[in-house]
């Protein structure tokens, strides 16, 4: 008689479809394969470049996941609403995109308000509207934004107010989705990384980032997503804001 052949447990997110956006590099790109090794058929929204998708799907791939991908340009909130008819329905909603602008609020004008807040406050929020039905629907979910460093509570910020406001403000995003359905097991929180090192940053960034980083050593992408990930494999964690920083001081 042949021995069973046996199998190991069950991959935390095995069956589950994820949709991370601003997936195709940086941090979006490490939580995209963290989500394929445990077991997430994901789908890779990119911006503009064909080679950073196909790259990353490859990758995917390469770890033995599932996954697909799309390029769709970011043109204001009304791109929240094309991407996700490009892959509906979504049981793992990861929002890794917003661009970073600074200027001393006394410069700040209307335009420059304007994109910021839209770009990475009602931007992610429409996101989240359109997700959470359906996940309400099947009693199961997982919604993870991106913040920015040190936009875990209110703070003042002299070079890059409008920003850091509408990155803070995420954080009544996900409360307010917690209190809406997480009694249908749908999570939802915000993590604020630290200075992290990306294909995306400049050389004086990244001198930037060891010279204020504790212990001169920036974030890799790899140790953000270890830490996003077990935030949403944790069903308790909900309507949280979670700093991964080191305890940074800027």
């Amino acid at each position: 008689m042949l021995a069973k052949e046996c199998s190991g447990p069950p991959l935390p997110f095995s069956g589950k479809k994820a949709l991370v956006v601003g997936g195709t590099g940086g941090i979006g790109g490490a939580v995209a394969l963290a989500l394929a090794q445990r077991g997430a058929e994901v789908t890779v929204h990119g911006g503009s470049s064909r080679t950073r998708l196909d790259d990353t799907i490859s990758a995917l791939r390469a770890i033995g996941g599932k996954g697909e991908g799309f390029l769709l340009p970011i043109r204001g909130p009304q791109a929240a609403e094309d991407i996700f008819s490009r892959c509906s329905p979504v049981d793992i909603l990861v929002c890794a995109w917003g661009p970073f602008k600074q200027g001393s609020l006394e410069t700040l004008d209307g335009e420059f308000w304007q994109r910021m807040s839209e770009d990475n406050l009602v931007f992610p929020g429409i996101m989240v509207s359109l997700a959470i039905p359906g996940m309400i629907e099947r009693n199961w979910g997982r919604i993870l934004l991106f913040g920015g460093t040190n936009t875990d509570t209110i703070r003042g910020f002299t070079t890059s107010t409008a920003y850091s406001a509408a990155k803070t403000a995420l954080g009544v995003i996900a409360k307010s989705a917690a209190k809406t359905a997480g009694c249908r097991g749908v999570t939802c929180n915000v993590v604020c990384p630290g200075l992290t090192d990306t294909e995306y940053v400049s050389q004086d960034l990244l001198r930037y980032n060891r010279e204020k980083s504790p212990g001169g050593r920036p974030l890799s992408t790899e140790q953000v997503a270890r830490a996003a990930l077990a935030i949403m494999e944790n069903p308790s964690v909900n309507g949280a804001v979670v700093p991964v920083d080191q305890g940074i001081a800027l």
